[in-house]
C-alpha cells in the first residue's frame, strides 16, 4: 500500500482522531487535570512554523504517559489562566513547586493558577544570560580583528607588499583565536582539552577583559554548584554582584539587575535544587516526534498523537 494512503487511512479510520472530543479546541488549548502533580514545569515550545505553545508538564511522569498537564497556543497570559482556572482549586492547591524561566508571563500564570506553589527560576537560564554576555564580548573583539586584518591587507596591496598573518604560539591567527575560542568559553577549565588550554592562555593574555568576564561566568556557576543553602547563596550572589559592578561591563550589569529583580525565585533553587531540565528534555522529545512526521501539516492530528502518547 502507498505510504501516504496508509497514513490517511490511519488518521481517518484506524485511529479515533475523528471522534476525538478535544478536536474543536485542540489548536487553542488542551487540558489534562488528572495529570497534575506536586512538581510541575512550565515552558514554551514550537510545534510548527515557529508557532509557540505554552506547555505545563508533570515532572513525576518523567516524559512518559501522564506528562502533559496543559498545552496552550501562544504565550498570552489571560487565555491560559482562563483555562487553568477550570481545574478545581483543590487540585491546583496540590502543586508544591513549579519551575520556569524568567518570563513575566510564566510567573503571572504560576502565581494566579498555582498560588501555593513555590516558583523556582531555572538556574540554566540565569547561567545562559551570563554566557551570552561573555560571548558578546568575544564577538566584538572578533569583528575588530576582522576589520584590522582587512585594513592590513588593503594597506599591503597599496604598497605592493606581500601580507603575512601573524600567528600566536598555538598556531592561531588573531581572527582564528577569537573564532575557535567560542566553545572553550562555554566549559569549565577542568573540562578543557590540551589544545583548548593552550588557546585559552593565549586568548586571556591578549584579551584580559575576556578573562575577567570568563571568571564572572565561572563564579556564577560555582554559586549554583557549591552553595548549600539559600543564605549562603544570597551572600555569594551579593559578592558576585559587587564584582560585576567593579568591572563596568554593561551586559553583566544588566544580568546582575535581572538577578536582583528575580532573586527570590532564583534562590528557591537551593531548596530542592530543582531545574527546568525535564521541560527542556520533553521539548526535545516533541522535536523528535515532529521530525518523524517530517514537519507538521495537520496540527490537530499532531496534537492528537502527542497527547495520546504523553497525556
Amino acid at each position: 500500500m502507498d505510504g501516504k494512503k496508509l497514513q490517511r487511512q490511519y488518521r481517518d479510520y484506524l485511529s479515533e482522531f475523528k471522534q476525538w472530543k478535544e478536536k474543536p479546541h485542540a489548536r487553542q488549548w488542551l487540558l489534562f487535570p488528572e495529570n497534575i502533580g506536586s512538581y510541575l514545569s512550565i515552558d514554551e515550545t514550537a510545534l510548527s512554523k515557529g508557532e509557540l505553545y505554552t506547555i505545563i508538564t508533570n515532572k513525576k511522569a518523567k516524559g512518559k504517559k501522564g506528562t502533559i498537564v496543559g498545552l496552550f497556543a501562544g504565550t498570552k497570559v489571560e487565555p491560559i489562566i482562563e483555562q487553568l482556572l477550570k481545574i478545581s482549586t483543590k487540585a491546583r492547591a496540590r502543586v508544591k513547586e513549579i519551575t520556569l524561566d524568567m518570563a513575566n508571563s510564566m510567573k503571572t500564570i504560576a502565581k494566579k493558577c498555582f498560588p501555593k506553589a513555590i516558583q523556582v527560576t531555572d538556574r540554566f537560564h540565569v547561567q545562559k544570560l551570563a554566557l551570552e554576555a561573555l560571548q558578546d564580548i568575544r564577538v566584538k573583539h572578533r569583528w575588530d580583528a576582522i576589520d584590522l586584518e582587512n585594513e592590513q591587507i588593503k594597506l599591503a596591496r597599496e604598497n605592493n607588499r606581500v601580507f603575512s598573518l601573524k600567528e600566536f604560539s598555538n598556531g592561531d591567527t588573531r581572527k582564528q583565536l577569537l573564532a575557535r575560542s567560542r566553545y572553550l568559553l562555554y566549559k569549565a577549565p577542568s573540562n578543557w582539552t590540551e589544545s583548548q588550554f593552550k588557546r585559552s592562555k593565549v586568548l586571556f593574555d591578549q584579551y584580559p577583559d575576556i578573562k575577567i568576564a570568563f571568571d564572572l561566568v565561572q563564579g556564577l556557576r560555582d554559586i549554583f554548584n557549591k552553595a548549600t543553602s539559600m543564605q549562603t547563596a544570597y551572600t555569594k550572589l551579593a559578592h558576585w554582584y559587587k564584582d560585576v559592578e567593579n568591572t563596568g561591563f554593561k551586559a553583566f550589569n544588566t544580568i546582575a539587575n535581572t538577578i536582583t529583580l528575580n532573586y527570590r525565585s532564583i534562590l528557591n533553587y537551593f531548596i530542592n535544587r530543582s531545574t527546568n531540565a525535564s521541560a527542556e528534555s520533553f521539548n526535545a522529545k516533541i522535536k523528535a516526534f515532529r521530525a518523524q512526521f517530517r514537519g507538521v501539516k495537520n496540527v490537530e492530528f499532531f496534537l492528537y498523537r502527542l497527547t495520546r502518547i504523553f497525556a
